[in-house]
C-alpha cells in the first residue's frame, strides 16, 4: 500500500491508440441517447465512424449533426458487408440487441451493445455460443464504470491496494424518467428488460470489477412501481442483494424516481468497502455543495482525502476495447465477465418479488 497520499493523485488520461483509418467502425440502432457517448469513446480513442443505419430519418439526423462526415447506410447489411468495417455499436431497443449483435458476429465483425445487451437468457445463450463459433467479441457498454472518470480512478486506486480486499459494494442508482421523451418500448418490460436486468446492470458489472469476483448469487431481489401508475407492468423501484464467489457482498438500489429539482438526472453513488479503507464515489453531484461530478473520497490507513476526479482520469476502455479488437486480447473486459454481469441482471429481473404494482 502507498503511504504517501499524495500518490493517489490521477495519473496521465488516455490517448489515441490508433489514427486515420486504421479502425473502422458503424453504428446501427440509435433508440438510446448512449450511442453518442459510445461513439465518442471511439472516435476519441483514434477509431474512424465510417457508417450509421436507425429507419428513423429523424434519429439519423441528429445523429448526423453530432458526428458530421459520417456515412449514412441504406440497410444493416451495407454497413455489414464492408470488409472496412471492424466493429459495430448498438443503441437499439435492447430487446433487439442480442439478436442483432449475433447477426453482426456472423459477419466477422466485433460487436459493441448499449446496457442492458439482453433481455432474456435464451438471448445471452445465443450470443454465447455465437462467440464461440466465430471467435467475435461482444462488448458492453457500463458506461456508469467505463464512462465516468471518478469510477476509473477508484478502480486504479483498488488495483494499488489502497483500501485492501474490497468486501462489500453499495451501489445507489436513481435516474430522471423525463416522461415525455420516453418512446412506447421503455415502458413495455418485453422490450425493456425491467429495471433491475436495464439499469441495475450497471450496480452488478461495478460490484463484479470492484471485487475481483468470476461469479456471484443473487440472494434477495425486489421490484415496484409505486408512482407511475398510469403504466401498467412498469417498474419505478427495484433492488437487489448479492454474494459473490470469493465472500464479497452487495446491496444496490435503482429507481425512476429522481426529482425536478435536483441539478442533474441521478445522485449516482457508491460505498466501496475493504479491509484497509473505504472508498465513497458521488459520481454526477455532490448535492447541496457542488453541481460538478466525479467526487471521491477515500479513506485509509495513511491518509483521508478528496479528489475531484473530472477531466483528470479520461477512459481506457475504448483505447483497450480497439487494441482488444485488432490484437484478439481482452484488456478492456474479459468476454466471461460481460457475460456474467448480464447474466445476473436477468436473474435478479426473473426471480424479483414484486412488492407493489
Amino acid at each position: 500500500m502507498a503511504r504517501n497520499g499524495m500518490s493517489y493523485e490521477p495519473q496521465e488520461k488516455p490517448r489515441p491508440v490508433v489514427a486515420g483509418k486504421e479502425f473502422s467502425f458503424g453504428a446501427i440502432g440509435l433508440d438510446h441517447g448512449h450511442i453518442n457517448g459510445m461513439c465518442n469513446g471511439l472516435k476519441e480513442a483514434g477509431a474512424n465512424l465510417k457508417w450509421v443505419y436507425d429507419p428513423d430519418s429523424s434519429k439519423i439526423k441528429d445523429f448526423v449533426k453530432k458526428h458530421p462526415g459520417v456515412n449514412v447506410a441504406a440497410s444493416e447489411e451495407q454497413i455489414l458487408e464492408d470488409p472496412t468495417i471492424k466493429l459495430v455499436a448498438s443503441a437499439a431497443v435492447p430487446s433487439y440487441r442480442g439478436p442483432l449483435g449475433v447477426k453482426v458476429m456472423g459477419y466477422g465483425k466485433d460487436y459493441f451493445a448499449d446496457k442492458p445487451p439482453f433481455t432474456s437468457l435464451e438471448q445471452l445463450q445465443q450470443a454465447k455460443d455465437q462467440v464461440k463459433a466465430t471467435g467475435r467479441k461482444y462488448a458492453v457498454y457500463y458506461s456508469e464504470r467505463l464512462h465516468v472518470e471518478s469510477a476509473v480512478f477508484a478502480g486504479q486506486l483498488i488495483e494499488r491496494g489502497a483500501i485492501g480486499r474490497v468486501i462489500q459494494v453499495i451501489g445507489m442508482g436513481p435516474h430522471r424518467i423525463r416522461l415525455g421523451l420516453r418512446p412506447p418500448w421503455f415502458f413495455d418490460k418485453a422490450h425493456s428488460g425491467g429495471i433491475l436486468c436495464d439499469i441495475g446492470s450497471h450496480q452488478i458489472e461495478q460490484f463484479l470489477h470492484f471485487t475481483g469476483a468470476q461469479d456471484a448469487k443473487v440472494v434477495h431481489s425486489k421490484v415496484g412501481n409505486y408512482k407511475f401508475k398510469e403504466y401498467p407492468g412498469f417498474e419505478d423501484f427495484g433492488d437487489a442483494s448479492l454474494i459473490a464467489d470469493n465472500g464479497a457482498t452487495n446491496y444496490f438500489r435503482v429507481d425512476w424516481l429522481t426529482p425536478d429539482g435536483l441539478g442533474t438526472w441521478g445522485d449516482g453513488r457508491l460505498f466501496i468497502l475493504g479491509t484497509e479503507g473505504f472508498i465513497e464515489l458521488r459520481k454526477y453531484i455532490d448535492i447541496g455543495r457542488d453541481s460538478g461530478k466525479d467526487h471521491l473520497y477515500i479513506a485509509n490507513q495513511d491518509v483521508e482525502k478528496y479528489i475531484h476526479c473530472a477531466g483528470k482520469v479520461g477512459y481506457p476502455f475504448f483505447g483497450q476495447l480497439i487494441l482488444d479488437c485488432l490484437n484478439g486480447t481482452e484488456h478492456a473486459m474479459t468476454q466471461e465477465h460481460a457475460f456474467k454481469a448480464a447474466e445476473l441482471c436477468l436473474l435478479a429481473q426473473r426471480d424479483a418479488i414484486v412488492v407493489e404494482e
